[in-house]
């Protein structure tokens, strides 16, 4: 990449560290990030399963919806049920279009005490999700927009007990939990949750605080930084779409299998955007499923390769594919026609103009680890 294109590319408050840390850094989302770090991917990967990884996900679009009842109003947008979250928890949710289909996902918090909702949504589309989010809410609620804060994950099984170090009493929170807190003498929102199917914190804070959080943390000897490419495995191991690939503007709720995230009280009130067309889905079906993929044999298939039936016949295609270092082996996961959608089903790969065998597997690969209320 050249240095003029480079000089379009935004950067998050720990641009700096990433480089005194060694981390390789790409063009993602607008912005500068680390694809990895000098000890490489796979370690990186196996630590945050083992120990505590430290992402840098400030890339990420931060806002604060305001208004009367700014959980009513964010209905209008998405099927979640906005109006039962209670004080201090968070879920996610899907950013619908009028026709039903998937603008982003992203997740909603609704701090204890305050009216406000907090959200985050994805990098590549947060400009586009805000001003629809603000034109759709328009009389009802406003967007204030915070992308000048820094945000933090801290994932892995023991990253309750290191941020308790620089945060007592944080350890008690429990999955989808959210709270403001201290982190490191530092004002901060923190939930209990993240992107790898393990247990594990985001941390919300000011942008100026961002590298002194991030060194208070990188000083604890269970803590290590973690880049793009192990976030990436890490979240394919626990069968999360990611936007722009297993999920899009092309799918809705009922074919990408996120029909939980669904409110029941919206499914009975039919009240959000497309409703009828995705309900119908609901109870007769869709032409294609989003499914988990397990290739047999070492050679991984990537995003884009083409899914076959046993008689050669292209049957769907992979949206995310790689090396899984928990599995020790090639997963993916994709679309193909319904009917080939059953756990068991052997399929074949199209790579490189060869068939390979792989098989349709549940998702989770590896098993989530949230920690749950007892």
């Amino acid at each position: 990449m050249t240095d003029t294109a480079n000089e379009n590319l935004q950067r998050t408050p720990l641009y700096a560290l990433h480089l005194e840390l060694g981390g390789k850094m790409v063009p993602f989302a607008g912005y500068e990030m680390p694809v990895q770090y000098p000890t490489g991917i796979l370690k990186e990967h196996l630590h945050a399963r083992e120990k505590a990884g430290l992402f840098d996900v400030s890339h990420m679009g931060q806002a604060f919806l305001a208004g009367d009842n700014p959980g009513k109003a964010l209905e209008r947008v998405t099927p979640a049920d906005v109006q039962s979250l209670k004080d201090g928890m968070q879920r996610y949710g899907l950013l619908l279009n009028d026709s039903g289909t998937i603008k982003d996902d992203f997740m909603f918090s609704r701090l204890a005490g305050e009216r406000d909702m907090y959200l985050v949504v994805n990098a590549g589309t947060k400009d586009g999700d805000y001003k629809y989010i603000a034109d759709r809410l328009k009389g009802a609620a406003t967007v204030t927009t915070r992308f000048d804060r820094a945000l933090l994950a801290l994932q892995g099984p023991m990253a309750g007990k290191v941020l308790d170090r620089v945060s007592p009493g944080i350890d008690k929170l429990t999955f989808m939990k959210v709270v403001r807190a201290t982190v490191a003498n530092a004002p901060a929102i923190v939930s209990r949750s993240g992107y790898t199917g393990e247990d594990g914190f985001e941390i919300s804070i000011e942008g100026k605080d961002a590298e002194r959080v991030a060194r208070a943390l990188l000083k604890e000897p269970e803590v290590a930084p973690i880049g793009l490419g192990a976030r990436d495995s890490l979240r394919l191991e626990a069968g999360l779409c990611l936007y722009g690939h297993d999920i899009d503007e092309t799918t809705d709720p009922v074919e990408a299998s996120l029909v939980w995230s669904i409110g029941k009280r919206r499914k009975m009130d039919k009240d959000f955007p497309a409703a009828e067309k995705i309900m119908d889905a609901v109870f007769t079906g869709t032409k294609r499923k989003r499914i988990g993929i397990l290739p047999v044999g070492k050679a991984p298939a990537r995003e884009g390769t083409e899914i076959a039936d046993k008689n050669g016949r292209v049957i769907g295609k992979i949206t995310s594919g790689g090396f899984g270092p928990s599995l020790n082996g090639p997963m993916a996961m994709g679309y193909v026609e319904t009917a080939f959608a059953n756990d068991g089903t052997e399929i074949d790969l199209m790579v490189r103009g060869k068939a390979l065998p792989a098989r349709v597997a549940p998702m989770p690969f590896v098993p989530h680890r949230y920690r749950r209320p007892v």
